[in-house]
Protein backbone atom coordinates (compact mmCIF):
# COMPACT_ATOMS: atom_id res chain seq x y z
CA UNK A 1 0.00 0.00 0.00
CA UNK A 2 2.68 2.31 1.05
CA UNK A 3 4.45 1.52 -2.32
CA UNK A 4 1.19 2.66 -4.35
CA UNK A 5 1.47 5.80 -2.25
CA UNK A 6 4.41 6.82 -3.64
CA UNK A 7 4.13 5.47 -7.05
CA UNK A 8 0.77 7.14 -7.35
CA UNK A 9 0.08 9.78 -10.40
CA UNK A 10 -1.30 12.76 -8.96
CA UNK A 11 -3.27 16.37 -10.17
CA UNK A 12 -4.92 18.48 -8.56
CA UNK A 13 -8.20 17.58 -7.95
CA UNK A 14 -9.57 20.56 -6.33
CA UNK A 15 -9.21 21.53 -10.43
CA UNK A 16 -10.61 17.91 -11.13
CA UNK A 17 -7.62 16.87 -12.75
CA UNK A 18 -6.36 13.97 -10.28
CA UNK A 19 -5.85 10.72 -12.03
CA UNK A 20 -5.73 8.81 -9.06
CA UNK A 21 -8.50 10.21 -7.33
CA UNK A 22 -10.14 9.87 -10.57
CA UNK A 23 -9.67 6.30 -10.70
CA UNK A 24 -11.01 5.90 -7.15
CA UNK A 25 -14.20 7.26 -7.29
CA UNK A 26 -14.99 5.52 -10.33
CA UNK A 27 -13.95 2.09 -8.27
CA UNK A 28 -16.55 3.33 -5.50
CA UNK A 29 -18.84 4.33 -7.64
CA UNK A 30 -19.22 1.08 -9.53
CA UNK A 31 -19.05 -1.02 -6.53
CA UNK A 32 -21.94 1.14 -4.87
CA UNK A 33 -23.89 0.84 -7.82
CA UNK A 34 -24.20 4.65 -8.01
CA UNK A 35 -23.57 7.09 -10.94
CA UNK A 36 -20.58 9.01 -9.62
CA UNK A 37 -18.67 8.97 -5.84
CA UNK A 38 -16.59 11.83 -4.25
CA UNK A 39 -13.40 11.12 -1.78
CA UNK A 40 -13.40 12.98 0.97
CA UNK A 41 -11.06 12.86 3.78
CA UNK A 42 -13.72 11.00 6.86
CA UNK A 43 -17.18 9.28 7.07
CA UNK A 44 -18.31 12.34 9.22
CA UNK A 45 -17.61 14.41 6.01
CA UNK A 46 -19.32 12.20 3.56
CA UNK A 47 -22.42 12.26 6.20
CA UNK A 48 -22.39 15.77 6.76
CA UNK A 49 -22.48 16.27 2.69
CA UNK A 50 -25.48 14.37 2.66
CA UNK A 51 -27.19 15.73 4.89
CA UNK A 52 -26.36 19.32 3.26
CA UNK A 53 -27.40 17.52 0.19
CA UNK A 54 -30.72 16.56 1.06
CA UNK A 55 -32.04 18.77 3.94
CA UNK A 56 -32.78 22.35 5.01
CA UNK A 57 -31.97 24.17 8.25
CA UNK A 58 -35.08 22.99 10.76
CA UNK A 59 -35.81 19.63 8.75
CA UNK A 60 -35.72 16.54 10.93
CA UNK A 61 -33.91 13.13 10.19
CA UNK A 62 -34.47 9.81 11.38
CA UNK A 63 -31.56 7.71 12.71
CA UNK A 64 -31.14 4.67 14.70
CA UNK A 65 -30.26 5.04 18.58
CA UNK A 66 -26.73 5.22 18.52
CA UNK A 67 -26.36 6.53 14.77
CA UNK A 68 -22.78 7.82 13.94
CA UNK A 69 -24.62 10.99 12.52
CA UNK A 70 -26.09 11.82 15.40
CA UNK A 71 -23.87 10.88 18.53
CA UNK A 72 -20.39 10.79 16.89
CA UNK A 73 -20.22 13.59 14.77
CA UNK A 74 -19.40 16.71 17.35
CA UNK A 75 -23.16 17.93 16.76
CA UNK A 76 -21.91 18.64 12.72
CA UNK A 77 -25.72 18.37 11.79
CA UNK A 78 -27.32 20.74 13.77
CA UNK A 79 -24.33 23.10 13.58
CA UNK A 80 -23.43 22.95 9.27
CA UNK A 81 -27.15 21.60 8.05
CA UNK A 82 -29.19 22.49 10.89
CA UNK A 83 -31.00 19.61 11.16
CA UNK A 84 -32.20 17.96 14.51
CA UNK A 85 -32.48 13.75 14.90
CA UNK A 86 -35.26 11.30 15.47
CA UNK A 87 -33.82 8.50 17.24
CA UNK A 88 -35.81 5.55 16.98
CA UNK A 89 -35.79 1.56 16.87
CA UNK A 90 -33.68 -0.86 18.79
CA UNK A 91 -30.05 -0.46 20.84
CA UNK A 92 -28.79 -2.57 18.04
CA UNK A 93 -29.82 0.45 15.31
CA UNK A 94 -31.89 -1.43 13.45
CA UNK A 95 -35.63 -0.13 13.04
CA UNK A 96 -38.58 -0.70 11.49
CA UNK A 97 -41.08 0.52 8.80
CA UNK A 98 -43.27 1.34 11.28
CA UNK A 99 -41.16 2.99 13.40
CA UNK A 100 -40.49 5.15 10.35
CA UNK A 101 -44.35 6.21 10.37
CA UNK A 102 -44.15 7.05 13.93
CA UNK A 103 -41.39 9.24 13.97
CA UNK A 104 -42.28 11.09 10.85
CA UNK A 105 -43.91 14.26 11.11
CA UNK A 106 -47.27 15.77 9.17
CA UNK A 107 -47.29 18.31 6.88
CA UNK A 108 -47.70 21.36 9.34
CA UNK A 109 -45.76 24.44 9.59
CA UNK A 110 -45.72 24.57 13.37
CA UNK A 111 -43.34 21.06 13.40
CA UNK A 112 -39.87 20.56 12.21
CA UNK A 113 -40.09 18.97 8.47
CA UNK A 114 -39.22 15.08 8.47
CA UNK A 115 -36.88 14.79 5.32
CA UNK A 116 -34.70 12.27 5.59
CA UNK A 117 -33.95 8.55 6.83
CA UNK A 118 -30.27 7.68 7.41
CA UNK A 119 -29.26 3.72 8.20
CA UNK A 120 -26.17 2.91 9.44
CA UNK A 121 -24.96 -0.67 8.16
CA UNK A 122 -23.04 -2.03 9.74
CA UNK A 123 -24.30 -0.33 12.95
CA UNK A 124 -21.05 0.75 14.65
CA UNK A 125 -22.94 1.16 18.02
CA UNK A 126 -24.91 -1.62 17.76
CA UNK A 127 -21.68 -3.92 17.57
CA UNK A 128 -21.06 -3.99 14.44
CA UNK A 129 -24.94 -5.37 13.08
CA UNK A 130 -25.79 -5.73 9.84
CA UNK A 131 -29.24 -4.48 9.17
CA UNK A 132 -31.29 -7.82 7.92
CA UNK A 133 -32.28 -7.39 3.87
CA UNK A 134 -35.79 -7.35 4.08
CA UNK A 135 -36.14 -5.03 6.94
CA UNK A 136 -33.92 -2.69 5.16
CA UNK A 137 -35.80 -3.27 2.10
CA UNK A 138 -39.09 -2.33 4.24
CA UNK A 139 -37.55 0.59 5.88
CA UNK A 140 -36.58 2.06 2.62
CA UNK A 141 -40.23 1.06 0.70
CA UNK A 142 -41.98 3.30 3.55
CA UNK A 143 -39.45 5.88 3.63
CA UNK A 144 -40.15 6.38 -0.23
CA UNK A 145 -44.13 6.00 0.35
CA UNK A 146 -43.59 8.87 1.98
CA UNK A 147 -41.62 10.61 -0.03
CA UNK A 148 -38.54 10.94 2.01
CA UNK A 149 -34.78 11.09 1.03
CA UNK A 150 -32.80 7.78 1.88
CA UNK A 151 -28.95 7.97 3.01
CA UNK A 152 -26.85 4.71 3.74
CA UNK A 153 -23.84 5.55 6.01
CA UNK A 154 -22.09 2.98 4.63
CA UNK A 155 -19.16 3.18 6.81
CA UNK A 156 -18.22 -0.46 7.36
CA UNK A 157 -20.65 -1.48 4.21
CA UNK A 158 -17.42 -3.68 2.89
CA UNK A 159 -17.97 -5.64 6.39
CA UNK A 160 -21.76 -6.17 5.68
CA UNK A 161 -20.99 -7.11 2.21
CA UNK A 162 -19.12 -9.98 2.86
CA UNK A 163 -20.88 -10.96 6.23
CA UNK A 164 -24.31 -11.48 3.95
CA UNK A 165 -22.70 -12.70 1.01
CA UNK A 166 -24.41 -9.42 -0.91
CA UNK A 167 -22.73 -7.39 -3.44
CA UNK A 168 -22.35 -3.42 -1.67
CA UNK A 169 -24.18 -2.28 -4.82
CA UNK A 170 -27.62 -4.45 -4.04
CA UNK A 171 -27.48 -3.26 -0.20
CA UNK A 172 -26.69 0.54 -1.63
CA UNK A 173 -29.46 0.26 -3.72
CA UNK A 174 -32.42 1.61 -2.06
CA UNK A 175 -30.38 4.63 -0.57
CA UNK A 176 -29.90 8.02 -2.87
CA UNK A 177 -26.93 8.22 -1.50
CA UNK A 178 -24.58 6.08 0.51
CA UNK A 179 -20.93 7.03 2.30
CA UNK A 180 -17.99 4.27 2.49
CA UNK A 181 -15.16 4.26 4.62
CA UNK A 182 -11.79 3.03 3.37
CA UNK A 183 -10.20 3.87 6.94
CA UNK A 184 -11.61 1.34 8.69
CA UNK A 185 -11.59 -2.13 7.92
CA UNK A 186 -10.10 -2.18 4.82
CA UNK A 187 -6.79 -0.48 6.41
CA UNK A 188 -6.03 2.65 4.16
CA UNK A 189 -4.99 5.65 6.17
CA UNK A 190 -7.39 7.83 5.83
CA UNK A 191 -10.67 8.62 3.37
CA UNK A 192 -14.26 7.84 2.09
CA UNK A 193 -16.49 8.45 -0.52
CA UNK A 194 -19.87 9.94 -0.68
CA UNK A 195 -21.63 8.55 -4.12
CA UNK A 196 -24.98 8.85 -5.44
CA UNK A 197 -26.50 10.56 -8.77
CA UNK A 198 -24.10 12.53 -10.71
CA UNK A 199 -26.38 15.53 -9.84
CA UNK A 200 -26.09 15.29 -6.00
CA UNK A 201 -22.14 14.32 -6.32
CA UNK A 202 -21.53 17.63 -8.35
CA UNK A 203 -22.98 19.28 -6.02
CA UNK A 204 -21.19 18.04 -3.40
CA UNK A 205 -17.86 18.54 -4.60
CA UNK A 206 -19.09 21.97 -3.60
CA UNK A 207 -19.95 21.44 0.17
CA UNK A 208 -16.81 19.18 0.21
CA UNK A 209 -14.77 22.41 -0.84
CA UNK A 210 -17.36 24.48 1.60
CA UNK A 211 -16.37 22.08 4.18
CA UNK A 212 -12.79 22.18 3.73
CA UNK A 213 -11.88 19.03 2.09
CA UNK A 214 -10.77 20.14 -1.28
CA UNK A 215 -7.16 18.74 -1.32
CA UNK A 216 -4.81 18.96 -4.29
CA UNK A 217 -2.18 15.87 -4.59
CA UNK A 218 -5.09 13.88 -3.34
CA UNK A 219 -4.26 10.57 -5.41
CA UNK A 220 -1.39 9.82 -2.95
CA UNK A 221 -4.38 8.95 -0.36
CA UNK A 222 -6.43 7.76 -3.01
CA UNK A 223 -3.74 5.03 -4.28
CA UNK A 224 -4.30 3.42 -0.45
CA UNK A 225 -7.59 3.27 -0.91
CA UNK A 226 -7.50 1.59 -4.42
CA UNK A 227 -4.95 -0.40 -3.07
CA UNK A 228 -7.72 -1.61 -0.03
CA UNK A 229 -10.74 -1.76 -2.66
CA UNK A 230 -8.65 -4.84 -4.93
CA UNK A 231 -7.13 -6.38 -2.20
CA UNK A 232 -8.34 -6.19 1.41
CA UNK A 233 -11.72 -6.57 0.75
CA UNK A 234 -11.91 -10.44 0.30
CA UNK A 235 -10.08 -10.98 3.97
CA UNK A 236 -12.63 -8.91 6.13
CA UNK A 237 -14.01 -12.84 6.49
CA UNK A 238 -10.66 -13.13 8.55
CA UNK A 239 -11.53 -10.01 10.80
CA UNK A 240 -15.68 -11.21 11.47
CA UNK A 241 -14.01 -15.03 12.64
CA UNK A 242 -11.16 -13.11 14.83
CA UNK A 243 -14.11 -10.79 16.24
CA UNK A 244 -16.10 -14.39 16.98
CA UNK A 245 -13.35 -15.98 18.49
CA UNK A 246 -12.45 -12.53 20.79
CA UNK A 247 -16.34 -12.75 22.13
CA UNK A 248 -16.18 -16.20 23.25
CA UNK A 249 -13.10 -15.84 24.86
CA UNK A 250 -13.68 -13.13 26.70
CA UNK A 251 -16.93 -14.78 27.50
CA UNK A 252 -15.25 -17.29 29.87
CA UNK A 253 -13.89 -14.33 31.58
CA UNK A 254 -14.89 -13.69 35.06
CA UNK A 255 -16.52 -10.63 35.06
CA UNK A 256 -17.24 -10.37 31.55
CA UNK A 257 -20.51 -10.48 30.05
CA UNK A 258 -20.79 -10.92 26.30
CA UNK A 259 -23.18 -12.65 23.84
CA UNK A 260 -20.77 -14.79 21.49
CA UNK A 261 -23.91 -15.42 19.56
CA UNK A 262 -24.66 -11.95 18.18
CA UNK A 263 -21.05 -11.10 16.74
CA UNK A 264 -22.38 -10.11 13.05
CA UNK A 265 -18.90 -8.43 11.64
CA UNK A 266 -15.82 -7.12 13.37
CA UNK A 267 -16.68 -5.16 16.03
CA UNK A 268 -17.49 -6.75 20.00
CA UNK A 269 -19.22 -5.44 22.36
CA UNK A 270 -18.71 -6.39 25.88
CA UNK A 271 -19.57 -5.21 29.74
CA UNK A 272 -17.57 -5.82 32.94
CA UNK A 273 -18.77 -5.72 36.77
CA UNK A 274 -16.30 -4.57 39.54
CA UNK A 275 -14.24 -2.41 37.28
CA UNK A 276 -15.28 0.70 35.49
CA UNK A 277 -14.35 0.55 32.00
CA UNK A 278 -12.53 3.43 31.74
CA UNK A 279 -9.73 1.34 34.21
CA UNK A 280 -9.60 -1.80 32.56
CA UNK A 281 -9.08 0.38 29.39
CA UNK A 282 -6.28 2.05 30.64
CA UNK A 283 -4.71 -1.83 32.82
CA UNK A 284 -5.08 -3.53 28.80
CA UNK A 285 -3.38 -0.28 27.44
CA UNK A 286 -0.33 -0.85 29.51
CA UNK A 287 0.16 -4.66 28.12
CA UNK A 288 -0.88 -3.24 24.47
CA UNK A 289 -4.22 -4.09 24.00
CA UNK A 290 -6.16 -1.37 22.93
CA UNK A 291 -10.22 -0.95 24.23
CA UNK A 292 -12.59 1.69 24.01
CA UNK A 293 -14.60 2.82 27.15
CA UNK A 294 -18.07 3.78 25.40
CA UNK A 295 -20.09 3.59 29.01
CA UNK A 296 -19.08 3.14 32.58
CA UNK A 297 -19.17 -0.72 32.10
CA UNK A 298 -18.74 -1.25 28.28
CA UNK A 299 -16.14 -1.49 25.94
CA UNK A 300 -15.46 -1.98 22.23
CA UNK A 301 -12.85 -3.49 20.73
CA UNK A 302 -12.55 -4.24 16.63
CA UNK A 303 -10.57 -6.44 14.82
CA UNK A 304 -9.06 -5.50 11.78
CA UNK A 305 -6.42 -6.79 9.12
CA UNK A 306 -3.38 -6.00 11.84
CA UNK A 307 -4.86 -8.04 14.51
CA UNK A 308 -3.70 -11.71 13.78
CA UNK A 309 -5.36 -14.96 15.62
CA UNK A 310 -2.17 -14.82 18.10
CA UNK A 311 -3.13 -11.36 18.82
CA UNK A 312 -6.78 -12.08 19.89
CA UNK A 313 -5.39 -14.60 22.69
CA UNK A 314 -3.18 -11.50 23.81
CA UNK A 315 -6.38 -9.83 24.01
CA UNK A 316 -8.22 -12.21 26.05
CA UNK A 317 -5.62 -12.78 28.70
CA UNK A 318 -4.67 -9.02 28.74
CA UNK A 319 -8.42 -8.82 29.87
CA UNK A 320 -7.91 -11.76 32.14
CA UNK A 321 -5.12 -10.16 34.35
CA UNK A 322 -6.65 -6.50 34.04
CA UNK A 323 -9.30 -8.16 35.82
CA UNK A 324 -7.27 -10.27 38.09
CA UNK A 325 -7.64 -13.39 36.69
Amino acid sequence: MRAAMAGAEVGDDVWGDDPTAAALEAKAAELLGKEAALFVPSGTMANQIALLLHCQPGDEVIVGRGAHTRLYESGAGAAWAGVQFAEVGAPDGTFSADDVDAAALPDDRNLPRTRLVAVENTHNRGGGRVWPRAQLDAVAARARARGLALHLDGARIWNAAVATGTPERELAAPFDTVSACFSKGLGAPVGSVIAGPREDVTRARRFRKMLGGGMRQVGVLCAAALYALEHHRSRLADDHANARRLAAGLAGVAGVRVDAEKIDTNIVIFEVAGTPAAELARRTDASGVRLHAIAPARLRAVTHLDVDADGIERAIAAVRAALGG
